[in-house]
């Protein structure tokens, strides 16, 4: 060993170091994440007879107090005998293969204060018997969302006689 110090280690420890201190620096001058609150509102369809068609309207409500900054999803699922056909607004949304889930895309930038909605038309089958009463369901997807508690709703679809 000739006592030398490579310099190697000590070149490690300058590009560590820098890396942590601009880590650092990074963290304190990011802005925080947006803060937005997107709840679902319940709200059940008119009833419809067996073979009879109804309109699902999906609301929700940015509580804020940040506009989204990512876009969201809302998704509908429907029970067994009930099924979507179009046209749905907006025009993001498509249903599943079986019919019994509509996903809806919207983009960044709901204001606090604001709603999205989806209209989705809704067939009952010709054998559900007047009377039945079904539960579905609706969820907000979104990466801004920082309160998930209120993020799914459940509806009630209603036969009529």
């Amino acid at each position: 060993m000739s006592g030398r110090v490579s310099p190697r280690p000590a070149a490690a420890v300058a590009a560590v170091s820098a890396a942590v201190l601009a880590g650092v620096l990074g963290t304190l001058g990011a802005a925080p994440p947006p803060e937005a609150d997107l709840r679902v509102v319940r709200l059940d369809p008119d009833p419809a007879p067996p073979g009879g068609a109804t309109t699902l309207h999906g609301f929700v409500a940015n509580a804020g107090p940040d506009r989204t900054a990512s876009p969201f999803t809302v998704l509908i699922e429907l029970p067994a005998g009930f099924t979507f056909e179009g046209p749905f607004f907006p025009a993001s949304c498509a249903p599943g293969a079986a019919g019994h889930l509509l996903r809806c895309g919207f983009p960044a930038g709901l204001g606090p204060g604001r709603t999205a909605t989806v209209l989705a038309p809704v067939r009952v089958a010709a054998q559900v018997p007047p009377g039945t009463r079904a539960e579905g369901h609706l969820l907000v997807v979104g990466a801004d969302d920082r309160h998930p508690a209120d993020d799914r709703t459940p509806f009630t679809l209603s036969v009529t006689g």
